[in-house]
């Protein structure tokens, strides 16, 4: 492939929005030309070399069997949106990186199951939200996550309250931090596949998380 590779980055429509100026920067310095996607920016899905499934508001329920009586911050239009994108991506082979709720989603699309609301599984981590790598995540040391990440363990962020309760069909769980809960995931096999349940965009001053975004745009390159 000449030149940069085309990496989508999906997210919320908002004009300022800190997720994507921040994945877009990562994802430059990796060596890819980003695009970003939303429900108001919305650029062919088709020509892209890979996708950055990003982070922000909760899956609706109805996508994963979970309780519609229960009050979620959902934008369902771009739930439509993001799902079609994955879709896509899984059939043609191209490169996937979930990144918190894009993990959680690329889970729903394989059928698999969420925890709506993660709280009361707490116990031995904080349900306080941040941006600094606090939390320690331990990994699975023969995953594709821990290759490309170099550690076995990390320290990471946390800005979520959903996490992935039972994987989809072909997708392994390779990350969990001290109350078990799920915190990295990929796929089986050669797929391209990778979701971090932490926002590696906010924390690309470490050499651990940049290498994310750096696997990410080599295997556009092989795609």
């Amino acid at each position: 492939m000449a030149g940069r590779p085309r990496v989508g980055v999906t997210g919320n429509g908002r004009l300022w929005s800190p997720a994507w100026w921040c994945t877009r920067l990562a994802l430059w310095l990796a060596g890819a030309e980003p695009v970003r996607l939303s429900v108001r920016h919305r650029a062919s899905v088709r020509s892209m070399d890979a996708l950055v499934i990003g982070g922000g508001n909760d899956i609706s329920p109805e996508h994963f069997g979970g309780d519609l009586s229960d009050k979620v911050k959902a934008d369902p239009k771009r739930d439509l949106l993001e799902i079609e994108c994955i879709r896509w991506a899984l059939s043609h082979g191209v490169p996937l990186l979930g990144i918190c709720r894009g993990a959680q989603l690329i889970n729903v699309v394989l059928g698999g199951t969420l925890h709506q609301d993660i709280r009361h599984l707490r116990k031995r981590t904080s349900n306080r939200p941040g941006l600094l790598p606090t939390k320690r995540v331990r990994l699975d040391p023969d995953s594709l996550v821990a290759g490309v990440c170099g550690a076995g363990a990390l320290r990471v962020n946390s800005l979520h309250h959903q996490a992935v309760r039972r994987p989809g069909k072909g997708l392994a769980v390779v990350g969990w931090d001290r109350d078990e809960i799920v915190q990295a995931v990929e796929c089986a096999g050669e797929r391209p596949v990778i979701g971090v349940q932490w926002h590696p965009e906010y924390l690309l001053y470490l050499p651990s998380q940049f290498a994310l975004f750096r696997w990410l745009v080599r295997s556009a390159k092989k795609a």
